[in-house]
């Protein structure tokens, strides 16, 4: 299974599309094997999800999370988890261990701020 977290260096990023880029975590037996840094190629409706399905991506976690983007992850049989935050790593443990719950709440507003 490989597991894709939104990131902002080491932590969750509370916004998916504009995250600094995602820790892949390669997972076997129940266990994180190896994971690797991938930066965010860039922010282009519907480019991401398909980018991480490509990838091999199994499961997505974020912070937060357009509806769009949720749906089609979705269509792609890929696990949305939402509400997330914390340490990436960590947050990827709760996964695997299903202790990690998700908000299941998109975000509605695309306020940006630079």
């Amino acid at each position: 299974m490989k597991i894709a977290v939104a990131s902002e260096g080491e932590e969750v990023s509370m916004h998916f599309g504009h995250c600094e880029g995602f820790w892949i975590f390669d997972v076997e037996n129940g266990k994180i094997k190896d994971s690797t840094f991938l930066p965010n190629p860039g922010h282009r409706p519907g480019f991401l999800p398909e980018f991480l399905k490509d990838k091999g991506v199994d499961c997505i976690i974020s912070g937060g999370m357009g509806t769009s983007a949720i749906e089609l992850f979705n269509s792609y049989g890929i696990d949305v988890i939402t509400g997330a935050e914390g340490n990436a790593t960590e947050v990827a443990e709760k996964y695997i261990n299903g202790t990690l719950i998700s908000s299941n709440s998109p975000c509605e507003k695309h306020e940006h701020h630079h």
